[in-house]
């Protein structure tokens, strides 16, 4: 079995250098494993940062978005096993093995992992880092739905080339290709031992930034009509008063731990969810198109 890793890379560097170094600290693995770093019009080529580790291939992509980034390198891998995961992400020690051990099932056809927060210092914890660690990347609960996330994804390239090449920056490319690999018949499995580091973003602006897409997402996949605009409005509404209920959650939550963590949860859950108020509220008369072309542009 031979695993390719596809790794969409754009201005992140010292973030890059650190994933592919927990890819070649993998454990227990025994595939042949190929890294494929896309670059996806960064200020400059990592090719340093590439070049510092054996075997790893690096390619340009000029069309912006992520989705174009992992098809150029989906089209130039040679595993039979395709594994996604982000430039800004890291791989827990076992990610590869448990991707091998599922695989291995002739049966399997897509999986998918835990995504959790890596804490820059878990003694100090941000205002943000428990916030998403309880409310950001839930990977499970996306494949309940019928599809992974892409940061850390999983699937056999013959699927890939059945189902068809990832999106672009104008669509949640995750959501539309595992929507369309389960019309297709084809199964996402969530694995919990297959987990991934995410950072926590490093202000309230990048989270909000995050929020902007996806609000434009589901406003333009989901609103059809004035009937639209005012379940669209409801929504908005019920947003602005859900953190009370996410109380038991934000208290009993195994992710963090602490008066302190679960303190600065609550209150960053407010101002998350009071942004979101107001970013429903406006978007039917500022429109979607902006937020929903802007990934890392």
């Amino acid at each position: 079995m031979l695993i390719s890793v596809v790794i969409p890379h754009f201005n992140q560097e010292a973030h890059l250098r650190t994933c592919l170094q927990r890819l070649h600290a993998q454990e227990g693995c025994r595939a042949e494993v190929e890294i494929i770093v896309v670059d996806n019009g960064s200020r400059q080529m990592p090719e340093a940062v590439c070049a510092a580790f054996p075997g790893v291939t690096l390619l340009r992509e000029t069309t912006p978005g992520p989705g174009p980034a992992r098809n150029l390198g989906a089209s130039r891998a040679k595993g039979e096993i395709l594994a996604f995961i982000d430039a800004d992400c890291h791989a827990d020690p076992h990610w590869l093995a448990e991707i091998e051990r599922h695989f291995h099932n002739p049966e399997a056809q897509i999986a998918g992992g835990d995504v959790r927060v890596g804490y820059a210092n878990p003694d100090r914890p941000t205002f943000l880092e428990p916030y998403e660690a309880i409310y950001s990347y839930r990977n499970h609960e996306h494949i309940a739905e019928g599809f992974s996330g892409t940061g850390n994804l999983a699937t056999r390239a013959a699927i890939l080339a059945h189902v068809g090449l990832f999106a672009g920056i104008g669509i949640a490319e995750d959501r539309d290709w595992g929507f369309r690999a389960k019309a297709f018949g084809y199964r996402t499995v969530y694995l919990p031992g297959m987990v991934v580091y995410h950072p926590a973003r490093e202000s309230f602006r990048e989270l909000a930034r995050k929020w902007d897409r996806h609000i434009a997402h589901d406003y333009a996949d989901r609103v059809r009509g004035p009937l639209g605009r005012a379940r669209w409005l409801v929504r908005a509404f019920a947003m602005a008063a859900s953190p009370l209920a996410e109380i038991p959650t934000v208290m009993t939550s195994t992710r963090i731990s602490g008066t302190q963590d679960r303190w600065f949860a609550f209150l960053c859950l407010c101002a998350v969810r009071l942004y979101r108020f107001r970013a429903m509220m406006l978007i039917p008369f500022r429109g979607a198109d902006t937020e929903r072309t802007a990934w890392r542009r």
